[in-house]
């Protein structure tokens, strides 16, 4: 390690306090969501029974929120489903309206005549308890709470079973790169769905031969701040069961599917499809330290995407503007590791973790500087090798609205719960400084 980049890593470790009463255990899944509602009161939370299980489709999970403001850390249960996995949890998620905070989430369907009989999306109200089904399932809804996105979480089982959902009928003989399926616009209010772009478009735009005998999905949908533009990761594989061989793509388009752009594509030979490869020599976490992974892509504003991934030979964590060919190395020095990352509400802090160390198996939570560079890492928590990759828990770190506080999914304390950390003093330290330097 450089001294520029030790000087330019600082540790600073900040409050950290468990949420909950131990009942149970929590968590809550990805880190692209807010777990906060509008008012930073509310916390969603998923709550299990055990740390630990090979999930079977019948297997309940409860979704609730907290209230920060309740001394007695008393879990207010608005559902239960067996729509989940220990990565996303849920897909829960605030819609935040005019008639107050409601969550929405995914439940078991049994409607014929939708896209995805077996899977759909309730919307329920924290305060009156009234509810409300959609006909689909949902991957993301957009902050102007208009739209929701979604795809075959049935196909994700099989393409990237951490993040799909079992289901009674699974496919036998899945089509590779239907003109039929793919990503769907929801809208929220009316429940009315449109395909806004196939499997088969996906593959015949800019179209490579590796993507020929290949399945294809897509993964890592998100919605641009203003709700106008959306981004997401194209995939595709010849063995699917082998994540090492997977192919990406980063793509934003229109979210009525129109204006689509091409940002970085990874192709690349791959030595894995030999007949002789042996797929159980790749260690759990061998595809997210993979040099080819194009990862965890955030926006940082309407037209600035973060994400870790190759480019020019090189990877790092990369900044794009969108529908352009600019791209920035950001933290070369400091920033060298796959991670979670979300943006402060200004845009201002880059919050990221790690994976668990091969000979440690800790991994770090820190905070980056844009402007001044600096990292901060504010955490270190162990994760038990032993839990493998399906039953994982990586930190998956989310900021509150305020940009002052971050919740994380831990098992450092062997159960599985969810922690808040107070990073007020370092970003209004970094602020009151900034201001200093612009004032000189």
């Amino acid at each position: 390690m450089t001294s520029k980049t030790m000087t330019n890593i600082i540790k600073l470790t900040c409050p950290i306090e468990k949420i909950g009463n131990n009942e149970g255990h929590h968590f809550f899944g990805y880190y692209n969501k807010s777990v906060w509602d509008r008012s930073n009161r509310y916390v969603l939370a998923n709550k299990v029974d055990v740390m630990v299980k090979d999930t079977q489709i019948d297997d309940a999970l409860e979704i609730g929120f907290y209230d920060l403001k309740d001394e007695t850390n008393y879990f207010n249960k608005i559902g239960s489903t067996t729509t989940w996995n220990w990565q996303m949890g849920n897909q829960s998620q605030w819609l935040d309206g005019p008639s107050g905070p409601q969550v929405i989430f995914n439940i078991r369907g049994n409607n014929p005549a939708n896209p995805y009989p077996e899977f759909s999306s309730r919307i329920v109200d924290v305060e009156s308890a009234e509810f409300r089904d959609l006909p689909l399932p949902v991957y993301v809804t957009s902050q102007n709470g208009a739209y929701a996105l979604t795809v075959d979480y049935k196909r994700l089982f099989i393409t990237h079973e951490t993040i799909g959902y079992q289901a009674e009928n699974q496919y036998e003989n899945m089509e590779a790169a239907p003109d039929d399926d793919g990503i769907y616009n929801m809208d929220i209010a009316l429940g009315e769905y449109s395909l806004i772009c196939s499997y088969n478009r996906l593959k015949e735009f800019h179209y490579v031969g590796s993507m020929e005998k290949a399945i294809h999905w897509v993964s890592h949908i998100e919605i641009s701040p203003n709700s106008e533009r959306i981004l997401f990761l194209h995939r595709w594989s010849e063995r699917v069961e082998d994540e090492t061989c997977f192919l990406h793509r980063l793509i934003t388009m229109n979210p009525d599917g129109s204006d689509m752009y091409l940002l970085e594509c990874s192709d690349h030979p791959l030595p894995q499809l030999d007949e002789n490869f042996d797929g159980n020599a790749v260690n759990t976490f061998d595809y997210e330290k993979s040099e080819y992974q194009i990862s965890h892509p955030t926006w940082r504003n309407d037209s600035q995407i973060m994400v870790w991934g190759p480019h020019n030979s090189e990877i790092h964590y990369h900044l794009y503007e969108d529908k352009t060919n600019n791209v920035e190395i950001i933290g070369a020095d400091v920033l060298t590791e796959n991670g979670h990352m979300t943006y402060s509400p200004d845009g201002n802090w880059l919050l990221s973790d790690t994976y668990p160390d091969d000979k440690t198996n800790e991994r770090i939570l820190f905070l980056y500087h844009m402007e001044s560079g600096l990292r901060y890492d504010i955490g270190s928590f162990y994760a038990d090798p032993d839990l493998g990759k399906i039953n994982r828990c990586d930190l998956h770190p989310r900021w509150d609205n305020s940009g002052t506080k971050v919740c994380i999914d831990s098992v450092h304390e062997n159960e599985r719960q969810m922690y808040i950390i107070d990073v007020s003093k370092i970003v209004n330290k970094n602020q009151n400084f900034m201001k200093k330097q612009s004032t000189a």
